[in-house]
């Protein structure tokens, strides 16, 4: 009797397997080590199954030519899943340096870097899904991850509170895409995305849209849309700053290009129904998060603000639904995750300095005191502003083109309208900067050493952050390529 097994791409698994493999060590060496030498191991490990993961999906970039299957076509290998992949490794990078000498974790660093290569796995096989049942394993993957880094510093009262928000809202948001998910699969009878999109006109349209919807909210939980959003100002300031820069940068990556890819391919039936959908969610992220960042004072919790309303601007393309949009969301996600790395970089430098939680006031002096720090942080705040040189003020200028190439000037007024709001919340951080403290911010006996891997992310996060604006044709050119293969609605 011959069993008919599947085709596997063995290639185009290689990320996978680099991840899988330094999980694998990272675990082992945790066991068997012990003091300085674990945390060290743990640190090389996951570099270099991180810079392996990296090489590869880089390789598989440049090959590429045309979207293949794998393992009977439930993965895709194309240039969307490449570039998202290398978004999310790279920040998964930038994020193990911060966790070197991370003062809370101690022992548990080496279980770390262990419990993040698996969250970069998770979410290399989520943003490469191409049927329902991948889609939510490599959700649940890196979601449990997350829960239990952000539980990674248990001495911390905060953390754990953090961590269990996370879970209860973060599972809530998955029961729902599931619900949703068997509600499409119960509409269509299929669970390959283009064959849902191809049953579409034929299936139970109340059942199809009312899955829709329910899918659409669990994406929204995960990219931080408001009203989605509650859990994020608690759960980024409560988790250890590391974990939160991961989570700000990749988790959004890795959410954002799935929605682009599933709702392209599987509803462009329905694409009047759900780009307007994703307009006033947009709209929603936009008010909350900028009203909610004007009256916060601790800095964590400002960022966390910050990416709600980044959420909105980055909702913004793909709501436009043509391939202008999808272009500029590609474009927009490589300076973004880069500046919120590096942001909370800079916050994580300045907790090992003070001792405590950073607020705005715990930031003055930091560009006397630390000019490199200061500057870069500077940058940073301009680059979410939208300013040049950083890369973001082409990302916003190219998603309000994907609106007006749609004819949704009202949406591009309002995001303008916001833009001008977040200036006085980012300014707000330079100015304590570079303000004169009145006394010594550091505690008594001057400032820790320097911490060369926090810097060396610093320098990695605005480099990526600028170089974004100096080298945009070849970026523009390899996101074109990306979204080459998607059909969009508009």
């Amino acid at each position: 009797m011959s069993i008919d097994t599947p085709a596997i791409d063995w290639a185009g698994l290689s990320p996978y397997f680099a991840l899988l493999g330094g999980i694998v060590a990272a675990l082992l060496s945790s066991v068997f080590l012990r003091g300085p030498a674990r945390n060290a191991a743990g640190f090389a490990i996951a570099a270099l199954a991180l810079l392996g993961a990296l090489a590869a999906a880089i390789a598989l970039a440049v090959v590429d030519e045309t979207g293949s299957g794998m393992i009977a076509d439930s993965l895709r290998r194309d240039r969307l899943a490449d570039v998202a992949q290398i978004v999310v490794v790279c920040a998964g990078l930038l994020a193990a340096l911060l966790f070197v000498r991370e003062p809370d974790a101690g022992e548990r660093r080496g279980d770390a870097y262990a419990l993040l290569l698996s969250a970069v796995a998770g979410m290399a096989l989520f943003v490469a899904a191409n049927d329902l049942i991948v889609l939510f394993l490599g959700l649940e993957w890196f979601s449990i991850s997350l829960y239990i880094l952000c539980a990674v510093t248990p001495e911390r009262t905060r953390s754990l509170e953090a961590s269990l928000k996370y879970l209860i809202v973060g599972g809530f948001g998955s029961a729902v895409l599931l619900f949703g998910a068997a509600l499409v699969y119960g509409a269509s009878g299929k669970l390959r995305f283009a064959e849902i999109g191809l049953a579409g006109p034929g299936s139970d349209r109340l059942l199809l849209v009312t899955g829709l919807a329910m899918l659409l909210v669990g994406l929204a939980f995960k990219v931080s849309a408001a009203p989605f959003h509650m859990w994020t100002p608690d759960v980024y300031q409560g988790a250890p700053t590391p974990v939160t820069g991961f989570m700000a940068a990749a988790t959004k990556a890795a959410a954002l290009v799935v929605a682009l890819r599933f709702l392209t391919e599987a509803f462009p039936g329905e694409a009047a129904l759900w780009t307007i959908t994703l307009a006033v969610l947009a709209v929603a992220s936009l008010a909350v998060g900028n009203l909610g960042a004007l009256v916060q004072r601790d800095l964590k919790r400002l960022l966390a603000y910050s990416s709600v309303s980044h959420a909105g601007f980055l909702l913004m393309p793909v709501a436009a639904g043509n391939a202008l949009g999808g272009r500029a969301l590609l474009y927009y996600l490589i300076p973004y995750a880069a500046l919120s790395v590096g942001s909370f970089a800079v916050v994580a430098a300045r907790e090992r300095e003070l001792g405590r939680a950073v607020t705005i006031d715990g930031m003055t002096g930091l560009g006397w005191e630390r000019p490199v720090h200061g500057a870069a942080m500077t940058t940073f705040m301009l680059g979410f502003i939208g300013l040049p040189p950083t890369g973001l003020f082409l990302g916003k200028f190219y998603a309000f083109s994907a609106l007006y190439e749609r004819g949704w000037t009202w949406l591009m007024i309002i995001g303008a309208v916001f833009t001008a709001v977040s200036v006085a919340y980012y300014l707000g951080v330079v100015r304590a900067i570079y303000a004169r403290p009145v006394l010594a911010a550091a505690p008594a006996g001057g400032s820790p050493p320097r911490d060369t891997a926090i810097d060396v992310a610093i320098v990695a996060s605005l480099v990526i952050a600028v170089g974004t604006f100096f080298g945009v044709d070849p970026l523009i050119d390899v996101v074109t390529r990306a979204v080459a293969d998607l059909t969009f609605p508009f």
